[in-house]
């Protein structure tokens, strides 16, 4: 006997609605509405949400974007609202009846002073040197953040380019600057796509090229000193395997002592004196704004990082003496606030430097921030390393790896991946501290420039808006931050799996 062929129903519009209709009504229920304390809480936050919509939302949409004063400002802001000052000073309507004062954010000030956020005291004809850094640092993240992927590096490079070429077109230079600039962006670019492992020498030689660019001065001394750290990788790239761990070190040492003390002061006056090629210096007490807190947070950031593994790992070493020093530091670093850091950078440290010896206060603040952030990002690397098993390192031995060999091969790559979150996070905040260092009397853009600002008459009493252009800058770039390092999260995951 045949069994009849039994047809499913077609489900309708109207059925797929219900379903549809069913679970975001069960979504609902589940994530919003599951006892009286979530209901509460979702009717607060709905009704706090409305509030301050009710209020930021006129501020924003009345916004001024060009007036040449606080007063005016205001007064634009009534005129756009149909508001007029009535015979007994106050405000009315059209139909002459009394109403608050209309809301509006004055983005005309970060108009007015939008150089002075982004430079501060920097000359004004020099722009293109911050400019130039800020193009070629783009450019050097695509190697360094993706491993030279071909695609990463050539969208870094043409972000680059491109600011390059807009910052050299808003500035006014002449042809031959404008075609000297988009030939450079697509020699960039065309370098990014077709060669992108290449790419990587322009972040090896990035920090001279800044320095030169931002303080100026002789080109000898950021060149020599990039021949100085590049001959001491070289030791720890080709000796150290040989030499052993111990005889390493003391290699370094040397070297280093050597060279930064001794050879490269020297030479850097003997080829000024028979070459002088450079650039117009720049003062540090000039820097300001965003470009203040950028050179702190990108340099304490950039040398932090293998500063704090390189303490973590001698909080871990068998030398007595290594390992007393790190704890001592670390300890000592973590326990003092950064502000009182920032105060003896200021204020102690030169009293403890020879007679007549003339240490930027910029610097200063660099080194003091980088020990700081180091000393966190140690405990963070420690702290992966206490969650790595004992079998890796026994595995590494049994591979006939010495010390180093088997941390830069098995035990690193594992111990960082699991400290990407605590790495970032320390990063970030290192990030938003930039702006403490207005108490040592640097410009940085949320105090510095701003109470600047604010003490002009013109703009005397704004209060609201230039917080929160700099805290949206801020958030930003913090933001960027943290996404990469849940890129960096999955991608490791990933390929574990």
């Amino acid at each position: 006997m045949v069994r009849p062929l039994s047809l499913e129903p077609e489900s309708t519009p109207a059925s797929s609605n219900a379903r549809v209709s069913l679970s975001s009504l069960r979504w609902l229920r589940r994530n919003l509405f599951s006892g009286w304390v979530s209901t509460f809480l979702t009717i607060f936050s709905i009704f706090a949400f409305v509030e301050i919509c009710r209020f930021v939302l006129p501020w924003l949409l009345n916004g001024v974007w060009s007036a040449a004063s606080l007063a005016e400002c205001r007064q634009l802001v009534m005129e756009e609202a149909g508001q007029v000052l009535g015979p007994s000073g106050q405000i009315v309507d059209a139909s002459g009846k009394i109403v608050p004062a209309a809301t509006g954010a004055c983005w005309a000030m970060i108009r007015e002073r939008w150089p002075q956020y982004v430079f501060g005291f920097y000359p004004s004809e020099l722009y293109w040197r911050p400019i130039l850094a800020f193009a070629l640092l783009v450019a050097s993240l695509g190697p360094v953040l993706y491993n030279g992927k071909r695609l990463a590096c050539t969208i870094f490079a043409s972000i680059g380019a491109l600011i390059g070429f807009t910052a050299t077109l808003s500035l006014g230079f002449g042809a031959p600057v404008l075609l000297l600039s988009g030939l450079g962006g697509i020699a960039l670019v065309l370098l990014a796509w077709f060669s992108p492992r290449r790419l990587i020498w322009c972040s090896a030689l990035y920090p001279a090229l800044a320095f030169l660019l931002l303080w100026g001065g002789s080109i000898w001394q950021p060149a020599l000193a990039a021949v100085g750290i590049l001959a001491v990788l070289s030791v720890i790239r080709f000796a150290a395997p040989r030499l052993g761990s111990a005889t390493s070190i003391l290699l370094v040492v040397v070297i280093a002592y050597a060279w930064f003390a001794s050879l490269q002061p020297a030479l850097v006056l003997e080829l000024e004196e028979t070459l002088p090629l450079g650039l117009l210096p720049v003062k540090s007490e000039q820097f300001g704004g965003f470009l203040l807190s950028f050179t702190i947070g990108i340099a304490s950031i950039g040398a932090s990082l293998p500063l704090g593994v390189l303490l973590a790992l001698g909080r871990q070493s068998d030398m007595v003496v290594v390992r007393t020093l790190s704890i001592g530091l670390i300890e000592f670093v973590r326990g003092v606030p950064l502000i009182a850091m920032l105060f003896v950078a200021s204020l102690l440290l030169q009293y403890f430097l020879p007679p007549q010896t003339s240490f930027d206060l910029m610097l200063r603040v660099i080194i003091l921030v980088t020990i700081f952030s180091a000393a966190y990002i140690a405990e963070v690397v420690r702290g992966s390393f206490a969650a790595i098993p004992r079998g890796q390192y026994e595995a590494a031995e049994a591979l006939g790896l010495e010390y180093w060999q088997g941390q830069r091969l098995v035990i690193l790559p594992q111990a960082l991946k699991i400290a990407i979150p605590g790495i970032v996070s320390t990063f970030i905040g290192v990030f938003k501290d930039t702006t403490l260092v207005a108490i040592v009397g640097l410009a940085d853009p949320l105090q510095g420039v701003t109470k600047m600002v604010r003490a002009d008459v013109h703009w005397k009493g704004i209060y609201w808006e230039p917080y929160v252009f700099v805290g949206l800058i801020f958030f930003c770039c913090c933001y960027g931050m943290s996404q990469y390092a849940r890129h960096l999260e999955r991608k490791m995951s990933r390929t574990e799996r």
